[in-house]
């Protein structure tokens, strides 16, 4: 079995390895159609690996080599395949080959073609090593893998000013988040003396509860960042500039899921401090009310499919830090399927639009593009949780956790979420896909994508409409190693309300929504209506001025901070201290060139002046260590 453990985790790396051969050759098809195989090679080996582990249990740990071995540290590059990593194995590689597939159509026209698949092969190689390390320090190496594969490929476009700052935001944002994991992993390391998983969390019983809520802490920092929650959210907005392949697969299935991930693996520490779990629920579910509200008003049709992961992430924080592992990590799985066709299907209505984002200048786009307005319109559907979808199976379950647990405001947030989500996932539907044609006052031809790229997003749409099917299977498999809480509702009765209730919450939020957005009276917004100069409005549109305020209040005072030290301490300090010294041995060198002039008659002059420094010297150390005694007496008579 570690063949196929080796293969699922290699196999990217080959694919990035290969497409970067190609990097500076002119575009060919073969460097994204290998990387593409080499994936599917990789989805393959993660589905055998998932069958052993269903139905054995088992799980498989192996060494690969020795990383770090000095004094009572030891590191290796080990590797485990168990219910968890296995999970994020088959979601990873799956969509990562759906996405791979449908880039060698989407980057067709792309002079970069073969850097993109260099970089995006290697992006699930750093996510594939995160996900499968056995220690923090694997870990921490795959978070920065994926840290620094996200800023190539969210920058990919980089002569476009506002890419290249889009991949800055997120790689920098990132970084601070960074900073509070390691030092989180630090603590671990010096109480539990190990990093890796198994005994570092079965010596944190024995620990203290404050040293523990720091590590929890500390932790939960770098999973803020990688997860995009408040206030470290703004960059995942922001990261839309990159190619949507790319979009969807850091807000699907990788990236973004990481945090996440590092809660549920963590779970033996988060269970000893619930009070730290309960504010990750809190935040959780601020987050989700919180993306869901901007998604409402945004015009940018890739915006609001990302302010709905952020959304969504926070319903999958609020499980984890209620103690629903297993439910967390299934709304992880079942969101990952229908938000990468959600995201693919944009890039489709992108290239029919000619890259156009505004859905208010599209309108009638369902009578020429059948196939993404069907997988669109099924994926907004499980977005949304109807019944019987996927949605409906992960998020309500979600609902009934907060529900069950008596955190009722937590409930009642994630409930008014429910409706928000299902209003602006069809208010995209109805302005993209239906009412009038309006793409056509814009002189703009739409067209269907190649059909080789609808059958490649159809396994995402299966899995949309069925994964929730799976949920009890799934279950029995996964609470192997995470908690085994089921979650029911006592009463059937009360049970039947609140799954009908929501349902009836949902459909009539998306009711409105169609009612709204399907008139023939919309008309491209041009600022002088009502609600765009009310107060809620511009509020919205502008991201609660939260980016304004990290502008001109943190990153504006600390570059004029910087600009200060640049000036008065560096050039004037270290800068003129340094080239001081420098003209100090310059002017000394000048000076005593004469010394070496090759005049036979100054050259005996300056041995003649050596001999007598020498002499003198000879004589005050001689004179020195014979009178010694002496001069300590005088010496220690002065006090000295």
């Amino acid at each position: 079995m570690e063949l196929f453990l080796y293969t699922a985790l290699f196999s990217p790396l080959v694919g990035s390895l290969f497409a970067a051969l190609f990097g500076a050759s002119p575009k060919s098809k073969i460097a994204g159609i290998v990387p593409s195989i080499l994936l599917g090679v990789s989805f393959l080996s993660s589905l055998v690996l998932l069958i052993l582990v269903m139905m054995t249990g088992h799980t498989i740990h192996v060494e690969m080599m020795t990383w770090m071995a000095t004094g009572d540290l030891y590191i290796p590059f080990g590797f485990v395949v168990d219910q968890v990593s296995v999970t994020m194995m088959i979601v990873v590689t799956l969509v990562s080959t759906v996405v791979h597939v449908y880039a060698i159509g989407y980057m067709d026209h792309d002079k970069g073609f073969n850097r993109f698949f260099a970089w995006l092969s290697a992006f699930v190689f750093s996510m594939m090593v995160l996900v499968m390390s056995d220690n923090f320090a694997g870990l921490f190496i795959g978070w920065e893998g994926v840290g620094l594969c996200s800023w190539g490929l969210i920058g990919f476009w980089y002569k476009k000013e506002s890419a290249t700052w889009a991949a800055n935001e997120a790689f920098i944002m990132n970084r601070i988040a960074d900073l509070g994991m390691l030092i989180g992993i630090f603590l671990i390391y010096w109480n539990t003396g190990t990093l890796q998983y198994e005994e570092a969390f079965a010596a944190m019983p024995s620990l203290d509860t404050a040293v523990l809520t720091w590590m929890g802490i500390f932790l939960f920092i770098g999973a803020m960042g990688k997860s995009a929650q408040f206030p470290l959210h703004t960059w995942l907005a922001d990261a839309m500039e990159g190619p949507t392949p790319v979009s969807a697969l850091i807000h699907a299935a990788t990236m973004v899921t990481a945090g996440v991930y590092l809660v549920v693996r963590a779970n033996p520490l988060y269970d000893l401090i619930p009070n730290v779990g309960l504010f990750i629920a809190s935040l959780g579910a601020f987050v989700a009310l919180f993306a869901a509200s901007m998604a409402l008003v945004n015009r940018d049709m890739k915006r609001v499919i990302a302010y709905s992961t952020l959304s969504q992430l926070g319903y999958m924080f609020a499980a984890a830090g209620l103690g629903a592992y297993w439910v967390a990590l299934f709304h992880l799985m079942a969101h990952a399927f229908f938000k990468a066709l959600l995201f693919l299907g944009a890039g489709n209505v992108m290239h029919a639009m000619h890259d156009e984002l505004d859905p208010f200048k599209m309108g009638g786009l369902g009578k020429v593009m059948k196939g993404t307005f069907i997988m669109m319109t099924l994926a907004s559907v499980a977005l949304a949780g109807i019944f019987p979808l996927a949605g409906f199976f992960s998020k309500d379950l979600i609902l009934e956790v907060a529900f069950i647990e008596h955190h009722f405001i937590i409930y009642a947030v994630l409930l008014l979420t429910a409706g928000l989500t299902a209003f602006y996932s069809f208010r995209l539907v109805a302005l993209i896909f239906h009412g009038e044609d309006r793409y056509k006052h814009f002189g703009i031809d739409p067209h269907e994508a190649y059909r080789f790229m609808l059958v490649a997003m159809s396994p995402l749409l299966l899995l949309a409409v069925i994964a929730g099917a799976f949920k009890m299977g799934y279950f029995n498999m996964v609470t192997e190693l995470l908690p085994a809480t089921e979650y029911h509702v006592h009463s059937a009765t009360t049970y039947w309300i609140m799954t009908i209730g929501t349902q009836l919450f949902v459909i009539a939020a998306i009711a409105y929504a169609y009612k709204k957005y399907t008139s023939k009276d919309i008309k491209v917004p041009d600022g002088t209506s009502k609600m765009e100069n009310s107060f809620g409005y511009k509020l919205l549109i502008n991201q609660y001025y939260i980016p304004h305020f990290y502008e001109n209040y943190i990153v504006k005072a600390y570059r004029e901070l910087s600009e200060v030290f640049w000036t008065k301490v560096d050039q004037k300090v270290v800068d003129a201290t340094v080239d001081g010294i420098a003209n100090i041995f310059y002017q000394t060198g000048e000076k005593t060139r004469d010394m070496q002039s090759g005049n036979l008659s100054t050259m005996l002059k300056w041995m003649v002046a050596g001999m007598v420094v020498l002499l003198s010297l000879a004589v005050v150390f001689g004179l020195a260590a014979r009178h010694s005694g002496e001069i300590k007496t005088f010496l220690s008579g002065l006090g000295v």
